[in-house]
Parts: structure tokens; C-alpha cells; sequence
């Protein structure tokens, strides 16, 4: 079973560039799309009932902003929306999807934005999803998240970490949670099969960041432990392009 999590960065703007082409030719099983920037009602057909999918999506009360997806060939037992935290979930950042074998969460987290003035909103957000992963967890269930988490954890995550110690997406709180959810027995699937550097999933448009592979890994599959065994393979697909972010994925047996 091959999952991919991408953020789009406005569905409507990636489907001109080619994203219809790319999802039949990458044919993943469950496909987590974040940032969709979309209302059900302001997309085609092509995008709601995709030939061999079907389609779950969640949209910000505000127009234009946020929003997840989920394009999955096999029907899950049941999908939510948010969080159950309704100053969280009015933004469409949380589909959880329930597939028997596994929970699913396609989440966008927060951006701390200019300032850092977000940050403890986002702090907010990151643990109120770890209490119901738990809570999940905790039951015997197996869990995954993949999604913008929007933080990069280690200084390997990052081309320039010391630039950006107080910036938000590598301030030491927001890394710090990322540890405390490594220690409640999630794993980062692509740490977990490659150690090295120089692999990104983020880089900024404004500055032409891509071409000098000057990025950010914030976009990630994490498992719970129980689930490890079955995870075969983690990938980043950095030579797709269409949005300042590239889609990243794993291999279940």
C-alpha cells in the first residue's frame, strides 16, 4: 500500500499545472492532500470523483485558506473532520480517517506567521491532536500522521538552521514538541530509513530556494510504534513540482 501526503498549496491552482496527470500516473492507494485552499462547491467533478478514487474533504470557514483532502481507492470505514476543538476545526486543517488496519490523520498544523504571533495557537493545536492520537493509541489502535507539520525537528532538517532559531518553524518549543512526540512512540518514517542530509520537502518561492535546494524537511509520515514493522519504505518525491512544497510518502506491507 503506497501513501503519499502533499501540500498543494491551492488545489485549484496545481490541477492547471498538471496534478490530474500526475495522481493517475502515480496511482498512490490513499493520497493526503493539505493547504487545498478549496470548497467542495468551487471544484470540478475532475477533482471531487476522480476516475478510481474517492474523495474526502475539509474547508476553512474562511475562503481561499487552509483545507485537507483525502483521495483514497478504497473506501475507509468512516472519516471525521477537526479535532473536536472547535476554534481548530473551523480552519479544515484535520481529516481522520478509519481504515480498520489503521487510523489516518491528514492534518495541515498551524504556521506560528510573521512575528511568531501564532505560535502558542499552534502549540495548542500540536496538543490537542497528540491527547486524541493518544487516546486512540491507547486503545490498541495503530495510528499514522502525515502532513505539513510545519516545524522542522533537527538542524540535519534544515539547510540553514542557525539562521533560523527564532523563527517560527524551528523555534525550540515547536521542536521540542516534535521530540515529546518521538517519546510518546511515534516514529519519523524518513529519519527512520535515512540518516543523512540535504533532503527537503519545503523551500521558498520569493527567493528562489528550490534550484539551491535551500529547504526545510516539515512535511512528514509519522507511525506509532506497533505499526513500524509494516512500514517497508519512506520517500521524498522532491522532483515534483507545482507547489513550493513536493509530496512525501511510504510503503506499507
Amino acid at each position: 500500500m503506497r501513501l503519499i501526503s502533499w501540500n498543494v498549496n491551492g488545489i485549484r491552482a496545481i490541477q492547471k499545472k498538471g496534478f490530474m496527470e500526475w495522481l493517475h500516473k502515480e496511482s498512490p492507494d490513499i493520497l493526503c492532500l493539505q493547504e487545498t485552499k478549496g470548497h467542495p462547491e468551487q471544484l470540478n467533478d475532475e477533482l471531487l470523483s476522480p476516475d478510481g478514487y474517492q474523495t474526502f474533504w475539509s474547508a476553512a470557514e474562511k475562503k481561499g485558506y487552509s483545507g485537507t483532502a483525502i483521495f483514497t481507492k478504497s473506501k475507509p470505514k468512516s472519516v471525521e473532520e477537526g479535532l473536536g476543538v472547535k476554534k481548530f476545526d473551523t480552519e479544515g486543517r484535520t481529516l481522520v480517517a478509519d481504515y480498520g488496519p489503521f487510523i489516518l490523520f491528514n492534518i495541515y498544523f498551524p504556521n506560528g506567521s510573521a512575528g511568531n504571533v501564532r505560535v502558542p495557537f499552534k502549540m495548542e493545536f500540536y496538543d490537542a491532536f497528540l491527547k486524541k492520537a493518544n487516546t486512540l493509541k491507547a486503545s490498541g489502535k495503530k495510528v499514522i500522521l502525515c502532513g505539513d507539520v510545519n516545524t522542522a525537528h533537527a538542524e540535519i532538517d534544515l539547510a540553514r538552521p542557525k539562521q533560523n532559531e527564532n523563527n517560527t518553524g524551528f523555534l525550540p518549543e515547536e521542536r521540542a514538541w516534535v521530540t515529546k512526540f518521538i517519546e510518546n512512540d511515534y516514529v519519523d518514517t524518513f529519519r527512520h530509513f535515512h540518516k543523512d542530509g540535504g533532503h527537503y520537502t519545503w523551500w521558498d518561492y520569493k527567493t528562489g530556494a528550490r534550484a539551491r535546494n535551500i529547504g526545510w524537511r516539515i512535511d512528514y509520515f509519522f507511525v506509532s510504534e506497533n505499526l513500524l514493522p509494516k512500514v517497508k519504505k519512506a520517500f521524498i518525491l522532491d522532483k515534483v513540482t507545482g507547489s513550493d512544497h513536493c509530496p512525501v510518502g511510504i510503503e506499507l506491507a
